[in-house]
């Protein structure tokens, strides 16, 4: 039975590592601006009283993610900003005659680089000029986020593939050394990755023991026999 899982482990790892690699659609972060713009007047004459306005707050940002995500379904809008690959900052000008305003846009990837800055026209040129920079930019970034996910995912299942070292030796209390670093004395329980390694058992008095071994799966002991120094 514990060959059997020692066998299925390695492979479930693997799956999932494949799974984790599979990098979706980019998530984007939409942000509106805070600027909003109102104007009005007013005067009376001969006991009367008028007044006018015009303009009005800024857009909702509820509005301007459906809108996003209703013109750049190539995205998936999300409320995280610590989860986006992307932020899209959108300073829209409210008021009327929104065609004469001019709407910045600015588009951030998650290491914080510009990857578009300028004005618009209207604010679906914003969300337009904002989505193909996205797209744009993607299939890089996608390619090193895959990268990175899969080094991970390597890096745990190595771990789990390692095995369990368990290291003593006489006299006692001398110093191991892995791969030249210190990681305590005997005796001692070890967790290694696979792979070959340097053990190395010191204690002041005594001949340095030194093994070079390969780690494959499952428990290995070590029993070091020190030897007077001449």
């Amino acid at each position: 039975m514990r060959s059997l899982l020692s066998l299925l482990v390695p492979l479930v790892l693997l799956a999932c590592a494949a799974a984790q690699t599979t990098v979706e659609k980019p998530r984007v972060f939409i942000s509106d601006s805070q600027s909003w713009e109102v104007s009005g007047s007013s005067g009376g004459a001969n006991g009367t009283f008028g007044s006018s306005s015009q303009g009005g707050a800024r857009p909702q940002t509820a509005e301007i993610v459906k809108t996003f995500g209703e013109r750049c379904p190539q995205v998936i809008v999300n409320d995280r900003q610590d989860k986006a690959n992307y932020v899209v900052l959108l300073d829209h000008e409210g008021g009327k005659g929104l065609g004469r305003k001019d709407n910045k846009v600015a588009v951030f990837n998650s290491d914080g680089d510009s990857i578009l800055s300028h004005s618009t026209v209207t604010l679906g040129n914003s969300v337009k000029d904002a989505c193909e920079a996205i797209v744009k930019d993607w299939p890089g970034r996608a390619s090193k986020i895959a990268a990175a996910l899969s080094n991970s995912a390597a890096s745990q299942t190595n771990v789990v593939m390692g095995s369990k070292l368990s290291v003593s030796s006489t006299p006692p209390g001398a110093d191991i050394e892995v791969d030249g670093s210190f990681v305590g004395n005997t005796p001692s329980e070890i967790n290694l990755a696979s792979g070959d390694h340097s053990i190395a058992i010191k204690k002041a008095g005594f001949k340095d023991w030194q093994r070079t071994i390969k780690i494959t799966g499952g428990a290995i002991n070590i029993s070091a026999d020190l030897e007077k120094a001449d």
